[in-house]
Protein backbone atom coordinates (compact mmCIF):
# COMPACT_ATOMS: atom_id res chain seq x y z
CA UNK A 1 0.00 0.00 0.00
CA UNK A 2 1.63 3.54 -1.00
CA UNK A 3 0.43 6.56 1.46
CA UNK A 4 -0.53 9.65 -0.21
CA UNK A 5 2.76 11.01 1.34
CA UNK A 6 4.80 9.13 -1.39
CA UNK A 7 2.86 9.34 -4.35
CA UNK A 8 3.25 13.10 -3.98
CA UNK A 9 7.32 12.58 -3.70
CA UNK A 10 7.30 10.34 -6.29
CA UNK A 11 5.57 12.66 -8.28
CA UNK A 12 7.46 15.52 -7.65
CA UNK A 13 10.55 13.96 -8.63
CA UNK A 14 9.35 13.02 -12.17
CA UNK A 15 8.74 16.59 -13.09
CA UNK A 16 11.81 17.42 -16.11
CA UNK A 17 13.48 20.39 -15.90
CA UNK A 18 13.56 20.52 -19.74
CA UNK A 19 11.86 22.92 -22.45
CA UNK A 20 8.49 22.61 -22.86
CA UNK A 21 6.05 22.35 -25.08
CA UNK A 22 2.71 22.76 -24.73
CA UNK A 23 0.09 21.96 -27.35
CA UNK A 24 -3.58 22.96 -26.36
CA UNK A 25 -5.45 19.99 -28.28
CA UNK A 26 -9.75 19.93 -27.05
CA UNK A 27 -12.65 19.04 -28.50
CA UNK A 28 -12.97 22.97 -29.75
CA UNK A 29 -9.42 23.40 -30.75
CA UNK A 30 -9.20 19.85 -32.85
CA UNK A 31 -11.86 21.70 -35.37
CA UNK A 32 -9.27 24.51 -36.45
CA UNK A 33 -6.31 22.13 -36.42
CA UNK A 34 -4.68 21.71 -33.10
CA UNK A 35 -4.07 17.85 -33.75
CA UNK A 36 -2.47 18.52 -37.04
CA UNK A 37 0.03 21.16 -35.36
CA UNK A 38 0.92 18.96 -32.41
CA UNK A 39 1.54 16.17 -34.88
CA UNK A 40 3.81 18.07 -36.85
CA UNK A 41 5.04 19.74 -33.92
CA UNK A 42 6.38 16.35 -32.41
CA UNK A 43 7.78 15.17 -36.23
CA UNK A 44 9.80 18.33 -36.51
CA UNK A 45 11.04 18.29 -32.64
CA UNK A 46 11.51 14.07 -32.29
CA UNK A 47 15.27 14.32 -32.50
CA UNK A 48 15.62 16.75 -29.75
CA UNK A 49 15.48 14.43 -26.39
CA UNK A 50 15.80 18.36 -24.27
CA UNK A 51 12.63 19.38 -25.46
CA UNK A 52 9.26 17.83 -23.97
CA UNK A 53 6.38 18.19 -26.57
CA UNK A 54 2.72 18.43 -24.02
CA UNK A 55 -0.17 17.81 -25.35
CA UNK A 56 -2.88 19.32 -22.78
CA UNK A 57 -6.62 20.70 -23.10
CA UNK A 58 -7.53 24.30 -24.24
CA UNK A 59 -7.59 26.81 -21.73
CA UNK A 60 -11.03 28.28 -22.62
CA UNK A 61 -9.47 30.88 -25.24
CA UNK A 62 -11.28 29.39 -27.77
CA UNK A 63 -10.73 32.20 -30.18
CA UNK A 64 -7.04 32.25 -29.80
CA UNK A 65 -6.43 28.08 -31.10
CA UNK A 66 -4.50 26.75 -31.71
CA UNK A 67 -2.26 27.55 -29.17
CA UNK A 68 1.07 26.84 -28.55
CA UNK A 69 2.86 27.81 -24.93
CA UNK A 70 6.68 26.95 -24.71
CA UNK A 71 8.49 27.56 -21.20
CA UNK A 72 12.37 26.08 -20.08
CA UNK A 73 14.39 25.54 -17.24
CA UNK A 74 15.07 29.38 -16.74
CA UNK A 75 11.54 30.04 -16.61
CA UNK A 76 10.55 32.27 -19.43
CA UNK A 77 7.49 31.41 -20.86
CA UNK A 78 6.16 32.41 -24.43
CA UNK A 79 2.57 31.78 -26.07
CA UNK A 80 1.77 31.29 -29.09
CA UNK A 81 -1.44 31.66 -30.52
CA UNK A 82 -3.48 30.77 -33.53
CA UNK A 83 -0.73 28.68 -34.98
CA UNK A 84 -0.62 26.88 -38.31
CA UNK A 85 0.82 24.07 -40.04
CA UNK A 86 2.54 26.32 -41.94
CA UNK A 87 4.51 27.99 -38.69
CA UNK A 88 5.88 25.03 -37.24
CA UNK A 89 9.09 24.55 -38.73
CA UNK A 90 10.13 27.78 -38.03
CA UNK A 91 8.84 27.39 -34.51
CA UNK A 92 10.22 23.96 -34.10
CA UNK A 93 13.62 25.79 -35.27
CA UNK A 94 13.92 28.44 -33.23
CA UNK A 95 12.93 25.98 -30.31
CA UNK A 96 15.83 23.49 -30.83
CA UNK A 97 18.36 26.69 -31.22
CA UNK A 98 17.03 27.24 -27.52
CA UNK A 99 15.66 31.06 -28.28
CA UNK A 100 12.13 31.27 -29.01
CA UNK A 101 11.89 34.96 -27.80
CA UNK A 102 13.61 36.52 -30.11
CA UNK A 103 11.71 33.88 -32.98
CA UNK A 104 9.15 36.24 -35.26
CA UNK A 105 5.59 36.06 -34.24
CA UNK A 106 4.82 32.35 -35.88
CA UNK A 107 0.68 33.60 -36.13
CA UNK A 108 -1.50 35.01 -37.83
CA UNK A 109 -3.22 38.39 -36.79
CA UNK A 110 -5.43 37.35 -33.88
CA UNK A 111 -8.80 38.23 -32.33
CA UNK A 112 -9.16 39.54 -29.45
CA UNK A 113 -6.78 40.25 -26.27
CA UNK A 114 -5.94 37.17 -24.23
CA UNK A 115 -4.75 39.40 -21.27
CA UNK A 116 -7.77 41.01 -21.08
CA UNK A 117 -9.50 37.75 -21.26
CA UNK A 118 -8.05 35.91 -18.46
CA UNK A 119 -7.34 39.48 -16.36
CA UNK A 120 -11.04 39.82 -15.92
CA UNK A 121 -11.76 36.21 -14.76
CA UNK A 122 -11.18 34.45 -11.58
CA UNK A 123 -9.98 30.61 -11.91
CA UNK A 124 -9.98 28.15 -9.71
CA UNK A 125 -11.67 25.24 -11.44
CA UNK A 126 -9.19 25.85 -14.52
CA UNK A 127 -5.99 27.08 -13.19
CA UNK A 128 -4.62 23.80 -14.69
CA UNK A 129 -6.59 23.25 -17.85
CA UNK A 130 -4.57 24.02 -20.91
CA UNK A 131 -0.95 23.83 -19.16
CA UNK A 132 -0.63 20.37 -17.78
CA UNK A 133 -0.68 16.97 -19.17
CA UNK A 134 -4.26 15.40 -19.07
CA UNK A 135 -2.54 11.90 -19.51
CA UNK A 136 -0.30 12.41 -16.54
CA UNK A 137 -1.19 11.38 -12.89
CA UNK A 138 1.96 12.60 -11.53
CA UNK A 139 2.03 16.03 -12.78
CA UNK A 140 -1.85 16.66 -11.03
CA UNK A 141 -0.41 15.42 -8.08
CA UNK A 142 2.97 16.86 -8.14
CA UNK A 143 0.67 20.10 -7.90
CA UNK A 144 -1.05 18.77 -5.22
CA UNK A 145 -3.48 16.56 -6.56
CA UNK A 146 -5.63 14.13 -4.43
CA UNK A 147 -4.66 15.84 -1.50
CA UNK A 148 -8.26 17.01 -0.67
CA UNK A 149 -9.32 13.16 -1.35
CA UNK A 150 -6.70 12.40 1.20
CA UNK A 151 -7.83 15.06 3.81
CA UNK A 152 -11.57 13.36 3.30
CA UNK A 153 -10.35 10.07 4.06
CA UNK A 154 -8.69 10.78 7.61
CA UNK A 155 -12.20 12.34 7.96
CA UNK A 156 -15.53 10.89 8.85
CA UNK A 157 -18.13 10.62 5.88
CA UNK A 158 -20.27 12.88 8.61
CA UNK A 159 -17.58 15.34 8.93
CA UNK A 160 -16.98 15.53 5.11
CA UNK A 161 -20.45 16.39 4.65
CA UNK A 162 -20.62 19.03 6.71
CA UNK A 163 -17.64 20.35 5.44
CA UNK A 164 -18.98 21.00 2.08
CA UNK A 165 -22.21 22.17 3.47
CA UNK A 166 -20.34 25.00 5.35
CA UNK A 167 -18.87 25.62 2.27
CA UNK A 168 -21.64 25.96 0.11
CA UNK A 169 -21.76 24.14 -2.83
CA UNK A 170 -24.58 24.13 -4.78
CA UNK A 171 -24.94 22.25 -7.61
CA UNK A 172 -23.98 23.80 -11.22
CA UNK A 173 -26.15 21.49 -13.42
CA UNK A 174 -28.70 24.31 -13.51
CA UNK A 175 -31.04 23.65 -10.41
CA UNK A 176 -28.72 24.77 -7.83
CA UNK A 177 -29.48 22.34 -4.95
CA UNK A 178 -26.98 22.13 -2.66
CA UNK A 179 -24.69 19.26 -3.61
CA UNK A 180 -24.32 18.33 0.41
CA UNK A 181 -28.02 17.46 0.78
CA UNK A 182 -28.10 15.33 -1.54
CA UNK A 183 -25.08 13.33 -0.59
CA UNK A 184 -26.53 13.12 3.13
CA UNK A 185 -29.98 12.15 1.50
CA UNK A 186 -28.22 9.13 0.16
CA UNK A 187 -26.40 8.59 3.21
CA UNK A 188 -29.12 8.36 5.30
CA UNK A 189 -31.08 5.85 3.02
CA UNK A 190 -31.38 2.38 4.79
CA UNK A 191 -30.37 0.60 1.59
CA UNK A 192 -27.29 -0.78 -0.23
CA UNK A 193 -25.14 -0.65 -2.19
CA UNK A 194 -25.13 3.10 -3.18
CA UNK A 195 -24.37 4.83 -6.37
CA UNK A 196 -22.92 7.61 -7.84
CA UNK A 197 -23.58 8.80 -10.89
CA UNK A 198 -21.42 11.71 -12.89
CA UNK A 199 -23.90 12.94 -15.22
CA UNK A 200 -21.12 14.66 -18.41
CA UNK A 201 -24.25 14.31 -20.94
CA UNK A 202 -23.79 17.72 -21.56
CA UNK A 203 -26.18 17.97 -24.65
CA UNK A 204 -26.91 21.87 -24.30
CA UNK A 205 -26.13 23.75 -27.47
CA UNK A 206 -23.39 26.09 -26.55
CA UNK A 207 -22.38 24.45 -23.76
CA UNK A 208 -18.68 23.17 -23.51
CA UNK A 209 -17.79 23.41 -19.70
CA UNK A 210 -17.85 19.77 -18.78
CA UNK A 211 -15.55 18.89 -21.97
CA UNK A 212 -13.15 20.88 -20.60
CA UNK A 213 -12.37 19.80 -17.66
CA UNK A 214 -12.80 16.39 -18.35
CA UNK A 215 -10.16 16.75 -21.26
CA UNK A 216 -7.48 19.34 -19.62
CA UNK A 217 -7.75 18.16 -16.08
CA UNK A 218 -9.87 14.96 -15.87
CA UNK A 219 -8.48 13.56 -12.68
CA UNK A 220 -9.55 16.73 -11.22
CA UNK A 221 -13.33 15.26 -11.83
CA UNK A 222 -12.08 12.08 -10.34
CA UNK A 223 -10.84 13.14 -7.15
CA UNK A 224 -14.08 15.17 -6.84
CA UNK A 225 -15.87 11.96 -7.41
CA UNK A 226 -14.17 10.03 -5.18
CA UNK A 227 -14.33 12.41 -2.58
CA UNK A 228 -18.30 12.55 -3.09
CA UNK A 229 -18.57 8.75 -3.12
CA UNK A 230 -16.70 8.31 -0.09
CA UNK A 231 -19.30 10.87 1.71
CA UNK A 232 -22.27 9.18 0.04
CA UNK A 233 -21.03 5.31 1.06
CA UNK A 234 -20.99 4.39 -2.78
CA UNK A 235 -19.49 1.90 -3.69
CA UNK A 236 -19.92 2.32 -7.21
CA UNK A 237 -19.46 4.68 -9.65
CA UNK A 238 -20.60 5.74 -13.15
CA UNK A 239 -19.32 8.37 -15.54
CA UNK A 240 -22.09 9.03 -18.14
CA UNK A 241 -20.33 10.60 -20.88
CA UNK A 242 -22.06 12.24 -24.22
CA UNK A 243 -21.85 10.29 -27.30
CA UNK A 244 -20.07 12.44 -28.80
CA UNK A 245 -17.62 13.79 -26.96
CA UNK A 246 -15.07 11.35 -28.16
CA UNK A 247 -11.89 12.91 -26.84
CA UNK A 248 -13.34 13.63 -23.21
CA UNK A 249 -14.39 9.80 -22.65
CA UNK A 250 -10.29 8.95 -24.02
CA UNK A 251 -9.00 10.78 -21.79
CA UNK A 252 -11.37 9.92 -18.71
CA UNK A 253 -10.58 6.08 -19.11
CA UNK A 254 -6.99 7.30 -19.54
CA UNK A 255 -7.13 9.00 -15.94
CA UNK A 256 -8.90 5.68 -14.13
CA UNK A 257 -6.61 3.49 -15.13
CA UNK A 258 -3.74 5.53 -14.02
CA UNK A 259 -5.51 6.09 -10.51
CA UNK A 260 -6.06 2.32 -10.30
CA UNK A 261 -2.77 1.69 -10.90
CA UNK A 262 -1.51 4.36 -7.96
CA UNK A 263 -3.86 2.91 -5.55
CA UNK A 264 -6.80 5.75 -5.41
CA UNK A 265 -9.10 3.80 -7.29
CA UNK A 266 -10.15 0.03 -6.41
CA UNK A 267 -10.00 -1.49 -3.02
CA UNK A 268 -9.12 0.14 0.33
CA UNK A 269 -7.87 3.50 -1.16
CA UNK A 270 -4.79 4.70 0.55
CA UNK A 271 -4.90 2.22 3.48
CA UNK A 272 -8.47 4.09 4.42
CA UNK A 273 -10.58 0.79 4.24
CA UNK A 274 -12.86 2.72 1.03
CA UNK A 275 -13.39 0.88 -1.75
CA UNK A 276 -14.69 2.45 -4.94
CA UNK A 277 -15.45 1.02 -8.21
CA UNK A 278 -15.49 3.78 -11.31
CA UNK A 279 -17.32 2.59 -14.49
CA UNK A 280 -17.67 4.88 -18.22
CA UNK A 281 -20.79 5.26 -19.74
CA UNK A 282 -21.25 6.61 -22.91
CA UNK A 283 -24.54 8.65 -23.77
CA UNK A 284 -27.80 7.60 -25.18
CA UNK A 285 -27.99 10.35 -27.92
CA UNK A 286 -30.34 13.24 -27.17
CA UNK A 287 -30.25 17.00 -25.24
CA UNK A 288 -33.32 14.46 -22.60
CA UNK A 289 -30.42 12.64 -21.47
CA UNK A 290 -29.10 14.92 -19.46
CA UNK A 291 -32.17 14.82 -16.91
CA UNK A 292 -30.85 12.88 -13.91
CA UNK A 293 -33.68 9.91 -14.35
CA UNK A 294 -33.18 9.47 -18.53
CA UNK A 295 -29.93 8.84 -17.30
CA UNK A 296 -30.29 6.56 -14.84
CA UNK A 297 -33.09 4.95 -16.88
CA UNK A 298 -30.58 4.75 -20.05
CA UNK A 299 -27.50 2.75 -18.00
CA UNK A 300 -30.00 0.45 -17.52
CA UNK A 301 -30.64 -0.28 -20.48
CA UNK A 302 -34.52 1.22 -20.84
CA UNK A 303 -35.87 4.17 -23.37
CA UNK A 304 -34.49 7.51 -22.91
CA UNK A 305 -37.66 9.01 -20.99
CA UNK A 306 -37.83 10.68 -17.35
CA UNK A 307 -39.39 8.90 -14.46
CA UNK A 308 -42.45 10.12 -12.22
CA UNK A 309 -40.94 11.59 -8.85
CA UNK A 310 -40.84 11.04 -5.89
CA UNK A 311 -39.11 9.12 -5.49
CA UNK A 312 -36.36 10.65 -5.66
CA UNK A 313 -32.65 9.17 -6.51
CA UNK A 314 -30.97 9.76 -3.60
CA UNK A 315 -34.41 7.24 -2.46
CA UNK A 316 -34.58 5.12 -5.45
CA UNK A 317 -32.62 5.75 -8.62
CA UNK A 318 -30.03 3.61 -10.38
CA UNK A 319 -31.07 -0.12 -10.34
CA UNK A 320 -34.33 1.64 -7.40
CA UNK A 321 -31.05 1.75 -4.99
CA UNK A 322 -30.14 5.56 -3.34
CA UNK A 323 -28.01 7.48 -6.08
CA UNK A 324 -26.23 10.66 -6.03
CA UNK A 325 -26.39 12.08 -9.15
CA UNK A 326 -23.62 15.23 -9.38
CA UNK A 327 -22.29 16.88 -12.45
CA UNK A 328 -19.17 17.48 -13.61
CA UNK A 329 -18.67 21.18 -12.85
CA UNK A 330 -19.81 20.38 -9.11
CA UNK A 331 -17.46 17.80 -8.36
CA UNK A 332 -15.04 19.77 -9.81
CA UNK A 333 -15.53 22.38 -6.78
CA UNK A 334 -14.98 19.65 -4.04
CA UNK A 335 -10.71 18.54 -4.07
CA UNK A 336 -10.37 22.62 -2.75
CA UNK A 337 -13.16 22.52 -0.69
CA UNK A 338 -11.68 19.99 1.01
CA UNK A 339 -7.94 20.80 0.83
CA UNK A 340 -7.84 24.08 2.52
CA UNK A 341 -3.94 24.58 1.19
CA UNK A 342 -2.35 26.46 -1.88
CA UNK A 343 -0.88 24.28 -4.61
CA UNK A 344 2.75 24.85 -5.43
CA UNK A 345 2.95 25.33 -8.58
CA UNK A 346 6.46 24.17 -10.37
CA UNK A 347 7.94 26.86 -12.74
CA UNK A 348 8.33 24.34 -15.67
CA UNK A 349 3.57 24.06 -15.27
CA UNK A 350 3.32 27.99 -14.95
CA UNK A 351 0.82 29.16 -17.53
CA UNK A 352 1.18 33.18 -18.40
CA UNK A 353 -1.38 35.02 -20.39
CA UNK A 354 0.20 36.61 -23.52
CA UNK A 355 1.05 40.79 -22.88
CA UNK A 356 -1.88 43.33 -24.45
CA UNK A 357 -2.65 43.64 -28.04
CA UNK A 358 0.61 40.98 -28.70
CA UNK A 359 -0.79 37.55 -29.97
CA UNK A 360 2.59 36.32 -30.70
CA UNK A 361 5.49 35.82 -28.34
CA UNK A 362 5.63 37.35 -25.15
CA UNK A 363 8.61 38.56 -23.88
CA UNK A 364 9.20 39.74 -19.95
CA UNK A 365 6.67 38.00 -18.17
CA UNK A 366 6.10 37.90 -14.51
CA UNK A 367 7.46 35.00 -12.58
CA UNK A 368 4.91 34.46 -10.04
CA UNK A 369 2.02 31.66 -10.93
CA UNK A 370 -0.95 32.23 -12.42
CA UNK A 371 -0.40 36.01 -12.88
CA UNK A 372 -3.66 36.08 -13.99
CA UNK A 373 -5.34 34.72 -10.47
CA UNK A 374 -4.90 36.51 -7.09
CA UNK A 375 -2.71 34.07 -5.61
CA UNK A 376 -4.87 33.94 -2.20
CA UNK A 377 -7.86 32.78 -4.21
CA UNK A 378 -5.99 30.13 -6.11
CA UNK A 379 -7.28 26.44 -5.64
CA UNK A 380 -8.70 26.76 -1.77
CA UNK A 381 -11.29 26.83 0.78
CA UNK A 382 -10.98 30.15 1.78
CA UNK A 383 -11.32 30.91 -2.06
CA UNK A 384 -13.75 29.62 -2.83
CA UNK A 385 -16.24 30.64 0.13
CA UNK A 386 -14.64 34.15 -0.53
CA UNK A 387 -16.22 34.73 -4.00
CA UNK A 388 -19.52 34.85 -4.73
CA UNK A 389 -22.84 35.58 -3.31
CA UNK A 390 -24.14 34.90 0.13
CA UNK A 391 -26.55 32.65 -1.03
CA UNK A 392 -24.15 30.71 -3.92
CA UNK A 393 -20.93 30.82 -3.20
CA UNK A 394 -17.87 29.84 -5.21
CA UNK A 395 -17.24 30.44 -9.34
CA UNK A 396 -19.62 29.74 -12.45
CA UNK A 397 -18.12 28.36 -15.31
CA UNK A 398 -19.81 30.41 -18.51
CA UNK A 399 -19.33 29.41 -21.89
CA UNK A 400 -19.36 32.48 -23.92
CA UNK A 401 -20.25 32.56 -28.04
CA UNK A 402 -21.61 33.92 -30.76
CA UNK A 403 -21.01 37.73 -32.08
CA UNK A 404 -18.34 38.36 -29.29
CA UNK A 405 -14.35 39.02 -29.83
CA UNK A 406 -13.18 37.00 -27.40
CA UNK A 407 -15.89 33.87 -27.32
CA UNK A 408 -14.68 30.73 -25.09
CA UNK A 409 -14.97 29.27 -21.18
CA UNK A 410 -14.93 31.51 -18.89
CA UNK A 411 -14.80 31.32 -14.56
CA UNK A 412 -16.31 34.25 -12.92
CA UNK A 413 -17.58 34.80 -9.43
CA UNK A 414 -21.26 33.78 -8.36
CA UNK A 415 -23.16 37.27 -8.94
CA UNK A 416 -21.12 38.65 -11.99
CA UNK A 417 -22.93 40.64 -14.38
CA UNK A 418 -23.57 39.89 -17.97
CA UNK A 419 -22.24 43.18 -19.51
CA UNK A 420 -18.61 41.45 -17.38
CA UNK A 421 -18.92 38.37 -19.09
CA UNK A 422 -19.94 39.94 -22.59
CA UNK A 423 -17.56 43.43 -22.43
CA UNK A 424 -14.74 42.66 -20.42
CA UNK A 425 -13.82 38.97 -21.27
CA UNK A 426 -15.72 38.80 -24.69
CA UNK A 427 -14.73 41.92 -25.68
CA UNK A 428 -17.86 43.09 -26.73
CA UNK A 429 -19.47 42.70 -30.40
CA UNK A 430 -16.66 42.73 -33.32
CA UNK A 431 -15.86 46.41 -34.56
CA UNK A 432 -18.97 47.91 -36.83
CA UNK A 433 -21.44 45.91 -34.96
CA UNK A 434 -23.53 46.42 -32.09
CA UNK A 435 -25.36 43.58 -29.37
CA UNK A 436 -28.28 42.54 -30.37
CA UNK A 437 -30.34 40.08 -28.42
CA UNK A 438 -29.14 37.66 -25.52
CA UNK A 439 -30.35 34.20 -25.38
CA UNK A 440 -29.15 33.17 -21.70
CA UNK A 441 -29.07 29.28 -20.18
CA UNK A 442 -30.25 27.66 -23.64
CA UNK A 443 -33.37 26.45 -25.06
CA UNK A 444 -34.46 25.56 -21.53
CA UNK A 445 -34.27 29.13 -20.71
CA UNK A 446 -34.94 32.76 -22.30
CA UNK A 447 -33.74 36.20 -23.92
CA UNK A 448 -32.82 39.27 -22.74
CA UNK A 449 -32.55 42.52 -24.84
CA UNK A 450 -29.22 44.63 -24.10
CA UNK A 451 -30.89 46.93 -21.30
CA UNK A 452 -30.64 43.78 -19.14
CA UNK A 453 -26.53 43.69 -18.91
CA UNK A 454 -26.39 44.12 -15.10
CA UNK A 455 -28.26 41.15 -14.89
CA UNK A 456 -26.50 39.12 -12.17
CA UNK A 457 -25.68 35.81 -12.96
CA UNK A 458 -27.07 33.53 -9.97
CA UNK A 459 -29.24 30.36 -9.07
CA UNK A 460 -33.11 30.89 -9.63
CA UNK A 461 -34.64 32.83 -11.71
CA UNK A 462 -33.32 36.31 -13.41
CA UNK A 463 -36.41 37.46 -14.66
CA UNK A 464 -39.61 36.60 -13.97
CA UNK A 465 -40.57 35.69 -17.60
CA UNK A 466 -38.99 32.81 -17.20
CA UNK A 467 -34.82 33.39 -17.85
CA UNK A 468 -32.43 31.25 -15.83
CA UNK A 469 -28.65 30.89 -15.69
CA UNK A 470 -29.42 27.25 -16.33
CA UNK A 471 -25.63 25.47 -16.82
CA UNK A 472 -23.86 28.37 -17.74
CA UNK A 473 -24.24 29.23 -22.07
CA UNK A 474 -24.34 32.11 -23.10
CA UNK A 475 -25.04 33.34 -26.84
CA UNK A 476 -25.12 36.84 -28.32
CA UNK A 477 -26.43 37.93 -31.23
CA UNK A 478 -25.80 40.59 -33.09
CA UNK A 479 -27.83 43.49 -33.73
CA UNK A 480 -30.53 43.29 -36.63
CA UNK A 481 -30.60 39.81 -36.13
CA UNK A 482 -34.35 39.23 -35.57
CA UNK A 483 -35.84 37.69 -32.29
CA UNK A 484 -38.55 35.77 -33.56
CA UNK A 485 -35.21 34.24 -35.41
CA UNK A 486 -33.82 33.39 -32.25
CA UNK A 487 -36.55 31.89 -30.40
CA UNK A 488 -37.77 29.62 -33.45
CA UNK A 489 -34.11 28.09 -33.37
CA UNK A 490 -34.59 27.59 -29.44
CA UNK A 491 -38.34 26.13 -29.93
CA UNK A 492 -37.66 24.09 -32.91
CA UNK A 493 -34.38 22.41 -30.82
CA UNK A 494 -37.09 21.62 -28.06
CA UNK A 495 -39.32 20.20 -30.29
CA UNK A 496 -36.66 17.53 -32.18
CA UNK A 497 -35.52 16.72 -28.39
CA UNK A 498 -38.33 15.76 -26.71
CA UNK A 499 -38.73 12.19 -26.25
CA UNK A 500 -42.51 12.10 -26.97
CA UNK A 501 -43.39 10.66 -23.02
CA UNK A 502 -45.60 13.40 -21.89
CA UNK A 503 -48.30 14.14 -24.38
CA UNK A 504 -48.26 18.14 -23.83
CA UNK A 505 -45.05 18.90 -24.79
CA UNK A 506 -44.76 16.07 -27.63
CA UNK A 507 -47.56 17.93 -29.29
CA UNK A 508 -47.44 21.35 -27.53
CA UNK A 509 -43.36 22.18 -28.43
CA UNK A 510 -43.87 21.22 -32.39
CA UNK A 511 -47.41 23.33 -32.40
CA UNK A 512 -45.19 26.32 -31.23
CA UNK A 513 -42.67 26.10 -34.18
CA UNK A 514 -45.01 26.22 -36.47
CA UNK A 515 -46.89 28.99 -34.77
CA UNK A 516 -43.37 30.91 -34.93
CA UNK A 517 -43.33 30.21 -38.54
CA UNK A 518 -46.63 31.50 -39.01
CA UNK A 519 -45.15 35.04 -37.80
CA UNK A 520 -42.03 35.08 -38.89
CA UNK A 521 -43.70 34.69 -42.78
CA UNK A 522 -45.35 37.70 -42.67
CA UNK A 523 -48.99 35.48 -41.79
CA UNK A 524 -49.42 35.48 -38.41
CA UNK A 525 -52.12 37.46 -36.34
CA UNK A 526 -52.67 38.82 -32.28
CA UNK A 527 -54.07 35.08 -31.75
CA UNK A 528 -50.84 33.96 -32.66
CA UNK A 529 -49.54 35.27 -29.69
CA UNK A 530 -52.46 34.40 -27.70
CA UNK A 531 -51.91 30.71 -28.78
CA UNK A 532 -47.88 31.04 -27.50
CA UNK A 533 -49.10 32.01 -23.95
CA UNK A 534 -51.28 29.14 -23.83
CA UNK A 535 -48.97 26.59 -25.18
CA UNK A 536 -46.23 27.87 -22.99
CA UNK A 537 -48.25 28.15 -20.07
CA UNK A 538 -49.72 24.27 -20.64
CA UNK A 539 -46.83 22.33 -21.66
CA UNK A 540 -44.84 24.03 -18.89
CA UNK A 541 -47.56 22.72 -16.23
CA UNK A 542 -47.89 19.42 -17.63
CA UNK A 543 -44.45 18.06 -18.32
CA UNK A 544 -42.48 15.92 -16.09
CA UNK A 545 -38.62 16.89 -17.12
CA UNK A 546 -37.23 20.19 -17.25
CA UNK A 547 -37.33 20.20 -21.23
CA UNK A 548 -40.99 20.65 -21.30
CA UNK A 549 -41.31 22.50 -17.77
CA UNK A 550 -39.19 25.63 -19.53
CA UNK A 551 -39.77 24.96 -23.03
CA UNK A 552 -42.05 28.47 -22.59
CA UNK A 553 -39.13 30.54 -21.43
CA UNK A 554 -37.83 31.65 -24.46
CA UNK A 555 -41.64 32.37 -25.78
CA UNK A 556 -42.52 34.41 -22.35
CA UNK A 557 -39.23 36.42 -22.47
CA UNK A 558 -39.12 37.30 -26.06
CA UNK A 559 -42.71 38.78 -25.73
CA UNK A 560 -42.16 40.29 -22.73
CA UNK A 561 -39.03 42.22 -23.64
CA UNK A 562 -39.56 42.14 -27.57
CA UNK A 563 -43.19 42.81 -27.76
CA UNK A 564 -43.16 45.24 -29.76
CA UNK A 565 -41.45 43.79 -32.68
CA UNK A 566 -43.27 40.29 -32.59
CA UNK A 567 -46.55 42.32 -32.40
CA UNK A 568 -45.67 44.35 -35.63
CA UNK A 569 -45.42 40.39 -37.48
CA UNK A 570 -48.91 39.97 -35.99
CA UNK A 571 -50.46 42.88 -37.60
Amino acid sequence: MTSYAQLHEAAQASLAASTRVVVQVGHCSQAVGATQVAEALQAELSGYSSVELVIAGCDGACFAAPQVIVTNPSNSIQRYSQVSLDDVPALAATLTHGDAAQSHPFVNGGRGDLDSFFAAQTRLMLTRCGYIDPTSINEYIALGGYRGLNAALSQSPEEVIQTVLDAGLLGRGGAYFPAARKWQAARAANESPRYLVVNAEEGEPGLFKDRHIMEGDPHLLLEGMLIASYATGASETYIYINAEANLSAHRIEMAIGQAQDAGLIGDNILGSGFDCQVTVRRGAGGYVCGEETTLLDTIQGNRREPRLRPPFPAESGLFQRPTVINNVETLSNVPMILDSSVPSVPPELRPVAASRDKVGPVEGQPESEFPFLPPFLKGSREGFSFLGLDSAKGTKLICLSGSVQRPGLAEVPMGSTLRHVIYDIGGGPPPGTDLGVVAVGGPSSGVLPPTELDTELRPGMLHPSGVVMGAGGIMVMAEGVPVIDVVRQLAAYNAAESCGKCTPCREGTPRMVQVLDRLASGSGSTTDLDELRYLAEIVGAASLCGLGQMSGGPINSALHFFGEELGKLAE
